[in-house]
């Protein structure tokens, strides 16, 4: 799979194969999400909405924002809500500030109670209204605020003082008279034009007056992550964490999977591939440990990327390519010869076909020729991390059946070269793999497809298993 490109099948059958181990690794994400639940305490958070007046653009918005939540408006709002051990460092975390469309500005406070919380949006949005408003100048302590009122005050005496003035003035139509009251005139419309700027310029008129809408709601329910969300985050978050590290598992396999790739390692020719029915392998005394009992409860005694059994081409068909892994070797060899037929310890399938192989070499349609005749095997299990194969005795080769994906090209050399060293060449290589469902006994059958009791490692020759 390291050159595969991961497709849906593939995380398909990590679904299907590991289904056990997935479901308990999403119930452990799902406890972990749980504890952190209790180490974070449910949070609530609402929202209290201030309305600014007037024309504002969209930087002096933001602006507004950023004042509402400054350490000042914090500060102010950490001494109105009469905790001593809160600040306005610590209120910072707590409380957001935003423009909204309308010239609002959404203040939102978060606590660990629905009724803090309402408390928190109210006393910042409070305080804020109350700092902006000084900004602005719309404060009735400061001496300033009085200023313009005075003005205007002042503006409209004038004003009546020039009107007796023009009332005051010769009534005639002397021209001095009338180019007084067109001065005056002058004077008037200019102490109105000055007053009108004045209005327009003034901020308390035209961006003074903020006003809070109203108390901030109560929140019903707990803001995010809630405790059913932290709890659904970790089980998925478990379940896809054991996806990816099967998959990365699996790419960084080395074992080798194609019957080209297991020939080419063995430096010899692929003979064929065989199959066997599809079977749960029986337990072995090693494999009845605590460990393996859970092993098997999860499902992860068996590997997942293994390829899926094909269909069953029948018994007549499985055993005609056992035939012609015979006649392969029958021509292979110059006359009939004794083969030992080498199995890495482990693999059962590999065994199973080694007996069904060996039973049909038993079954010789030609026994009475002895150049025509299939070769005589014995079957020898070998471990692959300490490969070592019987010294040659009667035999005059070696035959290594095994299945594909179990195995890497280094394991495989080893055996090659543990043949070599015992005398033996390997004069030829058979893959076996599994097909579904158990077909029915046919009659003229062969002995059954058992594994066969492998020969005791070492040096031991013993006898043909016909």
């Amino acid at each position: 799979m390291s050159d595969d490109t991961i497709r849906l099948v593939t995380i398909g059958r990590i679904l299907r194969r590991r289904r056990r181990l997935l479901a308990v690794l999403a119930v452990v994400g799902a406890l972990v999400g749980y504890g952190a639940s209790v180490l974070f305490p449910p949070r609530y958070t609402t929202s209290a909405s201030v309305l600014l007046p007037g024309q504002w653009e969209e930087r002096e918005l933001l602006t507004q924002a950023e004042i509402a939540t400054s350490s000042v408006v914090l500060d102010r709002a950490a001494a109105a809500l009469g905790r001593p051990r809160v600040s306005g460092s610590e209120l910072r975390d707590r409380v957001s500030a935003k423009a909204a469309d309308g010239n609002i500005i959404k203040i939102s406070g978060t606590a660990d109670t629905p009724e803090r919380a309402q408390r928190l949006s109210d006393q910042v949005a409070g305080q804020f209204v109350t700092f902006a408003a000084r900004l602005a100048g719309d404060n009735p302590d400061a001496g300033a605020a009085d200023a313009p009122e005075e003005l205007r005050k002042t503006v409209v005496q004038t004003d009546r003082r020039i009107t007796d003035l023009a009332e005051a003035a010769d009534p005639g139509r002397t021209v001095e008279s009338v180019q007084g009251r067109a001065e005056l005139e002058k004077l008037r419309a200019a102490l109105l034009d000055a007053m009108k700027k004045l209005d327009e310029a003034d901020p308390a008129t035209s961006k003074a007056g903020m006003v809070v809408m109203g108390p901030a709601a109560r929140p019903t329910g707990e803001a995010a992550p809630t405790r059913m969300q932290l709890i659904v985050a970790g089980a998925l978050l478990f379940f896809l964490l054991a996806v990816i590290g099967h998959l990365t598992a699996a790419r960084m396999s080395r074992r080798l999977r194609t019957a080209p790739e297991i020939a080419a390692a063995l430096g010899s020719a692929l003979l064929g591939t065989v199959d066997v029915p599809g079977e749960r392998p029986a337990h072995r005394p090693e494999d009845r440990g605590p460990r393996a009992r859970i092993r098997r409860l999860l499902g992860v005694d068996t590997p997942w990327d293994v390829p899926p059994p094909q269909p069953s081409g029948g018994e007549a068909g499985r055993r005609i390519r056992y035939r012609r892994v015979c006649a392969r070797l029958r021509d292979e060899l110059p006359a009939s010869r004794r083969l030992l037929v080498v199995v890495p310890d482990g693999d059962e399938v590999a065994g199973r076909a080694a007996g069904q192989l060996v039973a049909e070499a038993g079954s010789d349609p030609s026994p009475g020729s002895s150049s025509r005749g299939y070769p005589v095997l014995r079957v020898v299990g070998v471990s692959v991390s300490g490969p070592l194969v019987p010294d040659r005795d009667t035999e005059s080769g070696a035959l290594v059946v095994l299945s594909a994906g179990s195995w890497t090209a280094g394991e495989l050399a080893g055996i090659a070269e543990a043949c070599a060293d015992a005398g033996h060449e390997v004069v030829g290589v058979v893959v076996a793999g599994t097909t579904r469902g158990r077909p029915t006994r046919t009659a003229g059958r062969p002995p059954r497809e058992a594994a066969p009791e492998f020969a005791v490692h070492g040096h031991a020759t013993g006898g043909s298993v016909r």
